[in-house]
Formats: structure tokens, C-alpha cells, sequence
């Protein structure tokens, strides 16, 4: 099924009203509802993602600086432009910089938040990755990191309202199992505050992806397709029963491509990648 921007831009904002797309634990009307994806890459332009045969992009919040870079009316303006003459959309915004400078405990991460909430209402991206790698990662050692995870959902419940109120979720992608991102979301206790799944990583880590899809449901806001440095289909990530279990659950969203390049043409591996996607779903080109 196809929609256009302007189709797409309308039927996202009155899920978003109505609960930013669908409050859990909606497990009835999840089984109940069609599958309805938007194919969008982190990886290439604007430009490129026009070019492959996409539907929007992922970007970046920028580096770690008092202001971010997305914050700045002009670099805004340029993406406004950009989206206008492709006719694509900004499906949501990447806060990578948690990953070096971690939310649990940066001072500037409040502000950050509040930073990448507004530039996402503007462009009109409803969905911000909240990044939990590296430096910022939450487990040790297999371990919950506590202390960590208690400053996180104390400034992520803080975030909430203001997301809500500007239409935007915020995504925590993180290494984390299903179960533990549950417990988490049940102390924020806000669905403007889910889950961006990245089925690569999942699979990477031994987690049993399908399953965990299954558990997650309506909290699961986004999610990332990768298998690298492999094709989509041509690696580990056993994907057709990833995608029965994103069908069952009625995901409606965006598939974000988070590919590598094996040929080193980025535009033509999003173009095959985002072909694998559509196959996987049944979508028409």
C-alpha cells in the first residue's frame, strides 16, 4: 500500500493526537489493524534516498555542543527545502551523540532533549532515537547499570509531556532485552516514551527477535533493518520471520535502513536493500 507525503503527514499526526500512535498494551487492535510500513534509510541524503526509491531519511541531532546543530532555524530550513524539491519526509531524528555523551549523565542531556524535541515538531519528524551505546550503554558486565537507568527514567518522564504535546515520540534504543526495556517504560509510565528496535543489533546480541516483537507490540515506535556488512537476506538476520511478527503485531511505521554499502554505491545497495524490504512485506515498488 502507497501513501503520498501529504497522506502520510496527515495520518501520522492524528495517530499522534490520539495517543502517538496507538498507547499500549492496544493488543487487540494491534492484531487487528494491517501492516503499513514507510521504507527510510539513516544512511544516505535526502538527495540519495530520492534516488533509491525511498520514502524519507533518518538525520542526525549533531555533535555535542551546548546548541545542537538541528536546533539552528537554518540548518532547519535547509532540510525544509530539501524535503520539498524530493518530495520525501524526515521520519525522525538521531540523538547518536547520547553514545559518547550519555543521557544518565551529561548535564546538557535535559536540554538536548528539549533541544531535538522542537527541531522535530518543525521538521515534522515524530520519532526521536534516544541512543544507549558505548559510553552510554546500560548494561555492564550484563547488568543492569542502576544508577544509570534510574537518571534516565527520571529525565525521560521530564521529556515526556513536552514530546507529547509537539507530536514526537522518544524511541530509547539501547542494548537491552525486551523485557528489561518493558520494566523501563513501565517506570515512565508516559506513551510518548517506547521502544526504536533495531533487529540487527537484537540478533547480534542472541536475542530472539520475533519473540521479543511480539512482546514489545504497540511500544515498539520505529525500527531499524540491518544485517551488516551484508546485503538484507544474505547474512544472520533470519528476516521473513522477523517480518511475520511485525505483521502480526500491525506495525504501522517506518523500516529505517541502517546498511552498510558492499558495493560502495550507496544509492543503488539502499535501492536493492529497500527492494528486499518491500518483497519481505508484499508492497508494490
Amino acid at each position: 500500500m502507497t501513501m503520498t507525503r501529504r497522506d502520510w503527514l496527515k495520518a501520522t499526526a492524528g495517530l499522534a493526537g490520539a495517543g502517538l500512535v496507538g498507547a499500549w498494551p492496544a493488543q487487540a487492535a494491534a492484531a487487528s489493524r494491517p501492516v503499513r510500513i514507510h521504507i527510510g534509510s539513516c544512511m544516505v541524503s535526502l538527495d540519495e534516498a530520492k534516488q533509491a526509491g525511498l520514502e524519507g531519511v533518518e538525520i542526525r541531532a549533531g555533535n555535542a555542543a551546548q546548541r545542537l546543530e538541528i536546533a539552528d532555524p537554518e540548518v532547519r530550513q535547509k532540510y525544509k527545502e530539501k524535503m520539498k524539491q524530493t518530495g520525501l519526509v524526515i521520519s525522525s531524528v538521531m540523538m547518536g551523540l547520547l553514545n559518547s555523551n550519555p543521557l544518565a549523565s551529561d548535564p546538557r542531556g535535559p536540554a538536548w532533549l528539549e533541544q531535538t524535541i522542537d527541531a522535530a515538531k518543525d521538521l515534522g519528524a515524530k520519532v526521536i532515537l534516544v541512543a544507549f551505546f558505548g559510553k552510554g550503554n546500560l548494561l555492564a558486565d550484563g547488568k543492569l547499570k542502576q544508577a544509570d537507568v534510574d537518571v534516565v527514567v527520571e529525565r525521560l518522564k521530564a521529556a515526556a509531556p513536552r514530546a507529547e504535546r509537539s507530536g514526537v515520540i522518544l524511541a530509547i534504543e539501547n542494548t537491552l532485552s525486551a523485557r528489561h526495556n518493558a520494566e523501563i517504560l513501565a517506570r515512565i509510565d508516559h506513551p510518548a516514551v517506547r521502544i526504536y528496535y533495531d533487529v540487527g543489533n537484537s540478533t547480534n546480541l542472541g536475542y530472539d527477535v520475533p519473540a521479543e516483537i511480539r512482546f514489545l507490540k504497540d511500544r515498539i515506535a520505529q525500527i531499524h533493518f540491518k544485517d551488516n556488512p551484508h546485503y538484507l537476506g544474505e547474512g544472520k538476520v533470519a528476516f521473513p520471520p522477523i517480518a511475520a511478527a511485525i505483521e502480526e503485531i500491525g506495525y504501522q511505521g517506518w523500516i529505517v535502513l541502517e546498511t552498510t554499502s558492499p558495493s560502495k554505491d550507496r544509492i543503488a545497495d539502499a535501492r536493492r536493500n529497500a527492494a528486499y524490504v518491500r518483497n519481505l512485506f508484499r508492497r508494490p515498488v
